[in-house]
């Protein structure tokens, strides 16, 4: 149970931090640092008892891979859900949006979480520890949302676009759950196999 709470309050801090900034109307730099920083302060806090996925693709991923029970994976995914949903009816913004076509749009969302998916097992193949963990992780996170999010929003992760996006009736959930799952198992396929560790580093 305490792993689920820490999913929940993870992703609840995450929108609620991250959609907060779209609400107050900050720019978009400092939006993008905002969601980087929330990722961040959510893994320092979380990290050390559920993992810190704070993102149902992410979760999907690492059960696919063997590194997340499966029986778990339900729980996570409820509690990631939940935590944003609950974030979003304290912000009431934040929804992620389009300024492409469609499949562009699956496209991006694809691409930017596999490289998110990736960078996460690159991190843990080199057993960084938990600081390190949560800069580079944070900091993908403002890279892409930076970089991305005029597009698309950067999703890149269903529970932070769930929650925004019912609550302002703004759409497109299948894209944001879909592509954001895609993204993040195929980065399985390219990140080095748990049997192949790259060296470790203090």
């Amino acid at each position: 149970m305490n792993k689920y709470l820490s999913e929940f309050l993870g992703t609840f801090l995450m929108v609620l931090i991250g959609c907060g900034s779209i609400a107050i109307g900050w720019s978009p730099l400092m939006v993008s640092l905002s969601f980087g920083f929330a990722v961040f302060l959510a893994i320092m806090l979380f990290q050390p008892i559920s993992g810190a996925h704070i993102n149902p693709a992410v979760s999907i991923a690492f059960a696919a891979n063997g590194q997340l029970e499966k029986s778990l994976l339900p729980g996570y995914i409820t509690a990631q859900c939940f935590g944003g949903f609950a974030a979003a009816l304290i912000v009431f913004d934040g929804a992620t949006k389009i300024s492409v076509n469609l499949i562009e749009a699956f496209f991006i969302e694809i691409c930017i979480t596999l490289l998110l998916m990736y960078s996460i097992h690159i991190l843990v193949n080199y057993n960084v520890n938990l600081l390190t963990l949560s800069i580079g992780v944070g900091t993908m996170v403002s890279l892409l949302a930076f970089i991305f999010g005029s597009y698309t929003g950067a999703g890149m992760n269903p529970a932070r676009s769930l929650g925004p996006n019912i609550v302002t009736s703004s759409g497109n959930l299948i894209l944001y759950i879909i592509a954001p799952v895609f993204g993040a198992v195929i980065a399985n396929f390219i990140a080095l196999p748990n049997d192949e560790q790259l060296p470790q580093r203090d």
